[in-house]
């Protein structure tokens, strides 16, 4: 983990440790509400499992997603998810009509894309320069993998957990040249978790590197709204594969930018969280964290 100084030399906001700090709480929390929601528990009995008065975790969580423990609940119980895909249709369909689906998208405004060649996939990144960091998120370690054309990809561990999540992204482009390189990396994570920097006009560049088809699902991605869902079965339909949301699922699993193109948006048809490649925990998470962020 950086320490304050390199933070402030890296361009990082020290208000993103204090969010770090928060998720290792939150993340045990959560793993508490996972396994107990049904039952609805109280926030006496969150704050006693992670060792807090009830008091000092509601006020965590507020500086953490701008919601209480117990409005967090609600956003991650199945009812809620479900709540979410009642319009899933209309959301993707109005933003395939006018490019975007409106003021709610905040950071999804905010980002830019472009793909790389068919040929640059299938040569695993052949003659690519990655530059890797690792940086403090709301959702605990992030790793930020950026080119000279933009972030190509980001994940994210525990404490302990920086190789495996290195040896992820590198077995994502196994040809490609990886140089740890925070200094570069560092604004690049502060733009990602910073929402004051997210309508400034400067949008983020990232580089899509994939196959076809998992591009222009990761395109679709892109245009579901902050604090909304949809699922694998719809974005087969919107790219024109209807029968083929298995393989949605499998793109989407694939996706190597997590959060900024936001494959935790999408849920399973019944309303389940399902799985996600950087822990279920964080899905619930990156949810909760949105709905503070639109008022939902």
């Amino acid at each position: 983990m950086l320490n304050v100084v390199q933070l402030e030399k890296h361009g990082i906001p020290i208000r993103l440790t204090e969010a770090a700090d928060d998720y290792e709480v939150v993340r045990r929390t959560l793993a508490f509400i996972t396994d107990h929601w049904r039952r609805q528990p109280t926030v006496e009995e969150m704050a006693a499992h992670v060792g807090l008065s009830a008091g000092h975790l509601h006020h965590l969580f507020r500086r953490w997603a701008g919601l209480t423990p117990k409005d967090f609940l609600q956003a991650i119980t199945l009812e809620a998810a479900r709540a979410l895909l009642r319009d899933e249709a209309t959301v993707l369909d109005a933003a395939y009509e006018v490019g975007y689906s409106g003021p709610g998208r905040l950071h999804d405004l905010f980002v830019t894309h472009e793909a790389m060649t068919p040929g640059d996939f299938k040569t695993g990144g052949d003659g690519l320069t990655m530059s890797y960091g690792f940086h403090p998120s709301p959702f605990g370690l992030a790793i930020v993998v950026a080119t000279d054309r933009g972030l190509a990809g980001l994940g994210f561990c525990d404490p302990g957990g920086e190789p495996s999540a290195l040896a992820d992204m590198r077995q994502r482009w196994p040809r490609a040249s990886f140089q740890e390189n925070a200094a570069a990396t560092g604004p690049i994570a502060a733009r990602i978790f910073d929402p004051a920097t997210w309508a400034d006009g400067q949008p983020l560049r990232v580089v899509l590197i994939g196959t076809d088809f998992e591009v222009r699902v990761w395109e679709t991605l892109l245009r579901i709204p902050m604090g909304k869902a949809t699922t694998y079965s719809t974005i087969a339909s919107h790219i024109g594969r209807p029968t083929a949301a298995r393989a949605v699922g499998a793109a989407v699993g694939k996706n190597p930018i997590s959060f900024v193109v936001p494959c935790h948006r999408v849920l399973g048809r019944s309303g389940a969280l399902t799985g996600y490649h950087w822990g279920l925990t964080r899905k619930q998470a990156m949810l909760g964290w949105e709905a503070g962020k639109t008022g939902n």
